[in-house]
């Protein structure tokens, strides 16, 4: 499925400033990946060095996944969070995202897993992160990767995560995360901030700004620190994080208690 507006969801105005207190910033992000749908793996793939798959499948690995776990991967986006996971042998895995182009490539990706034994073809629902369509307590493990700081209300999305985990259950979430080396921070923001967006708007043929309003939306978001908390107040515990490549990125795991 392609979109056929054409119009920018990210004026350069719109980053001068905090693009997570736009009013209507759900639904620019939406258009903004209904623009980059087609590209976005090959751009990860590229500007990510190849990382981004290693990140994912690290992450995974931290949640131990079990047989009988069911998962639920919230903004799976093309699906590959998703499929890291479906890999990692769980009982069932259902993706979940609020933006049809995305899931097209994500259900037409999962088609090729058909036929080979052993591995559950994940489920894709088309819904929004802050209102799941969901049980409560139906999910072992829920993940979010690249995803969180797209949401308009970050609190309110951690509050329905916790409502459909079970308890003892397990929340990961991968994010972009500003290194604390100074030198690999200042590298880090000129690739990001000016080298990335100009290729990555090329390959694509984006005029939606995406690119453009995904370096500024790590970097207004909230630091680890912050969101460390943000997670405790919404009830969860034992969070840990683990920094990957001179922590450009961080994989938070969280449970939620027995209850």
């Amino acid at each position: 499925m392609r979109s056929t507006d054409r119009s920018a969801a990210w004026e350069q105005a719109d980053l001068i400033g905090n693009p997570h207190a736009a009013a209507d910033k759900a639904e620019r992000v939406r258009k903004m990946f209904a623009a980059i749908a087609r590209h976005y793996d090959l751009n990860n793939r590229l500007h990510s060095l190849g990382r981004d798959q290693v990140w994912r499948r690290r992450a995974v690995a931290l949640c131990r996944v079990r047989s009988d776990d069911h998962v639920l991967d919230v903004a799976c986006g093309t699906g590959d969070l998703t499929e890291a996971f479906v890999c990692a042998g769980p009982a069932s895995v259902t993706g979940v995202d609020f933006t049809l182009e995305m899931l097209a490539i994500a259900r037409a990706k999962a088609q090729n897993r058909i036929g080979r034994p052993g591995i559950p073809i994940p489920t894709f629902v088309h819904a929004d992160a802050l209102s799941l369509p969901l049980a409560d307590q139906s999910f072992d493990i829920v993940s979010i990767a690249f995803g969180i700081r797209n949401v308009s209300d970050p609190a309110a999305a951690l509050r329905e995560f916790h409502r459909v985990l079970r308890p003892r259950g397990r929340l990961l979430v991968l994010e972009f995360n500003q290194p604390s080396n100074p030198i690999v921070r200042w590298m880090n923001q000129v690739y990001t901030a000016r080298i990335m967006p100009a290729t990555a708007s090329f390959i694509a043929r984006d005029r939606s700004g995406a690119y453009h309003y995904l370096p500024r939306s790590v970097s207004t978001f909230l630091n680890t620190a912050e969101f460390t908390h943000l997670l405790g107040q919404c009830s969860f515990a034992r969070i840990s994080i683990q920094r990957f490549t001179m922590g450009i990125c961080a994989a938070y795991l969280a449970h939620k208690d027995g209850e």
